[in-house]
């Protein structure tokens, strides 16, 4: 699925499923707590934390469509189009980081 296929079945999910699309400030809340989601698993499978039993049947991969989901929303509803500003961003980060990575010594 492309991301534009992508934008266009959340926005016919929301419409047929889910109603409505929350208002901008739920979704961003919302879109916090799923990122909060992901931090968690991610501190606790990978980094030094502990795991809790409660955790290990946590699905990083669904969480990160959930993180996913709400950010097609905020992107359909403040008129983004994610193809065309992913691409924006990278020329950007492409020009500005040309040979900035390749010379940091902590990559090496």
């Amino acid at each position: 699925m492309t991301i534009e296929e992508a934008q266009s079945t959340v926005d016919n999910w929301i419409k047929t499923i889910g109603v409505r699309y929350f208002n901008e400030l739920t979704n961003m809340a919302m879109l916090t707590e799923e990122v909060g989601e992901v931090a968690r698993i991610i501190a606790r499978r990978y980094g030094e934390q502990s795991e809790k039993e409660s955790d290990k049947a946590k699905d990083l991969g669904d969480e990160m469509a959930d993180v996913l989901f709400v950010l097609i929303c905020l992107a359909n509803q403040t008129g983004i189009n994610l193809t065309e500003a992913l691409q924006k961003n990278l020329d950007k980060k492409t020009k500005r980081d040309a040979t900035r990575h390749l010379e940091n010594e902590k990559l090496k």
